[in-house]
């Protein structure tokens, strides 16, 4: 299979995680906040380990396999960081929509329904970590690319559950909030896709493409997640939840290597 193909499948593999992770509310199976904050914690520790040892590492490495200079590709690396959180800040700036704790943000929305603002929401979420995926695969690296989808599709599946649980909270049935979750994964491989075109037709786009990517998710990691799981006081199991995520990211990244 051409990797374009292979990182396609795998961005969605990663993205449908959400779905398995929301499985438990078709049967009415209800989490603490505490336990949803210690998931979620996990899910972050997971997405930093992922940036800098399946992205922010291996784009140095590649900036200096093409450009031969040490401090051009630590440059290039800060500078793909660096547009990665803009976008993504960008994106949150510009588009309306909801957050299910924080509530509104971004644009005003207008007469747009709120379950379309939700998903915006989620969709600048997902969006970067499936091109995360894409550029991993992108790089001719398919171990790499397996690491960061592993890991992506790892912290999915808290996610999808906390996706799933919020919008049975907002009274949506069980089927639908499951399918709406389910549904929310299926931006990633777009992401994806575009991921692994980008670096895939320019060995030169790849080391500013892996760490964009990187800031994308950190941005988020910051903006979003930590805030979040701190929110009702349970940031002590939040930060272990953190730490475990990034422990196993690291072990994996390591073993798959």
């Amino acid at each position: 299979m051409s990797i374009i193909l292979i990182g396609t499948i795998a961005s969605l593999a990663a993205g449908m995680m959400t779905g398995v992770g929301a499985i438990p509310v078709l049967f009415g199976k209800q989490i603490s906040r505490r336990a949803n904050d210690m998931m979620l914690g996990f899910a972050a520790g997971v997405m930093i380990s992922a940036s800098f040892f399946s992205l922010i590492l291996p784009g140095i490495d590649a900036g200096q396999e093409v450009y031969g200079s040490v401090p051009a590709a630590a440059f290039l690396a800060a500078l793909g960081i660096a547009l990665g959180a803009a976008m993504v800040a960008w994106l949150n700036n510009s588009l309306p929509h909801e957050h299910f704790i924080v509530g509104p943000e971004g644009a005003d929305p207008g007469a747009l329904p709120k379950i379309w603002l939700f998903v915006i929401a989620i969709t600048i979420h997902n969006f970067p970590e499936g091109m995360a995926v894409g550029i991993g695969f992108g790089g001719g690296n398919v171990t790499n690319g397996m690491s960061l989808a592993t890991g992506i599709g790892l912290q999915n599946a808290p996610e999808g559950l906390a996706v799933a649980v919020a919008l049975r909270g907002q009274g949506y049935s069980k089927l639908r909030a499951f399918s709406i979750a389910l549904l929310t994964g299926l931006v990633e491989p777009v992401g994806g896709v575009l991921g692994v075109a980008l670096v895939h037709v320019s060995i030169y786009v790849l080391p500013v493409g892996l760490t964009f990517a990187a800031g994308a998710m950190l941005y988020i990691i910051s903006h979003e997640i930590i805030p979040e799981t701190h929110r009702y006081g349970h940031q002590n199991r939040a930060t272990t939840g953190l730490i475990f995520g990034l422990i196993l990211m690291m072990l994996l990244d390591v073993i798959l290597a």
